[in-house]
């Protein structure tokens, strides 16, 4: 399952990294449809309370226009400012964009966990951000708080602030946003006065923005949404929250179809 929103009407100057055909990428139907009724409460769920003082100025929510689905193939080149675990020349790469606060994303985060840590280096994982603001108000926040943690503490402790959060929200943890979010940079190692510094300037809000008008652009419209990236360079959509054997049956076919 995954959680839907209106999209933005804006998108980045993309790269196209790959060429899409037919095949695999026809077989990848979205894992499940997401009921209108269901919005209210997947807004409250995991939501944790608001965010504080150091709160950067919200990412502005904008009207769904009448859009093509997009392509996978605009999916912006990965690049050494991407947040990656596994190896660059890995022949499989998943690129997520993710909500912290939507628990289908709690869910795939764990999934990727998973499969990355048995791929035997055949896989590498990029992290992007798709905050979903009319359902969950303060994951835009929680995105930039990570990318000022991955600025100061370098990529172990992105990775460790974003395992942190989505493991306290998995787990029924409702503490307030700010809160959670300073204790999770202090236990990644970053001095909480840079943090604050960080999170005021609002430097990092455009590259939140950038990951959701991507997101988009490639076709995103719930979370998670990913794309999977195979040893051609042929891009595959992942829709949902899927399990680890799910995604490794993707894998399979990419590979097949290569």
């Amino acid at each position: 399952m995954n959680d839907s929103t209106p999209t933005p009407t804006t998108s980045p100057t993309t790269v196209a990294v790959a060429q899409s055909g037919v095949g695999l990428k026809e077989l990848l139907i979205p894992i499940s449809i997401v009921v209108a009724g269901a919005f209210v409460g997947l807004g409250l769920f995991m939501s944790g309370g608001t965010g504080g003082t150091n709160a950067p100025a919200p990412i502005a929510a904008q009207p769904t226009p009448a859009q093509p689905a997009g392509n996978t193939d605009a999916i912006r080149a990965v690049d050494a400012s991407d947040y990656r675990i596994g190896a660059v020349d890995a022949p499989i790469t998943i690129v997520e964009y993710s909500d912290f606060d939507c628990p289908f994303c709690s869910r795939f985060h764990e999934s990727m966990k998973e499969l990355v840590a048995s791929s035997n280096g055949q896989v590498a994982w990029v992290y992007r951000h798709f905050p979903l603001e009319q359902l969950h108000p303060q994951a835009a926040t929680v995105a930039v708080a990570s990318e000022c943690v991955g600025e100061l503490g370098g990529s172990n402790a992105f990775w460790s602030f974003t395992d942190g959060y989505f493991a306290a929200r998995g787990a029924g943890d409702a503490t307030a946003h700010q809160t959670l979010i300073n204790r999770l940079a202090t236990e990644a190692g970053v001095a909480s006065g840079a943090f604050n510094e960080c999170m005021e300037s609002g430097r990092h809000v455009q590259a939140v923005q950038d990951d959701l008008n991507n997101a988009v652009e490639t076709g995103g419209r719930g979370t998670p949404w990913s794309i999977l990236i195979g040893p051609t360079g042929k891009t595959y959509p992942i829709n949902g929250a899927l399990t680890a054997p799910q995604v490794q049956q993707l894998i399979t076919l990419a590979t097949e179809e290569a």
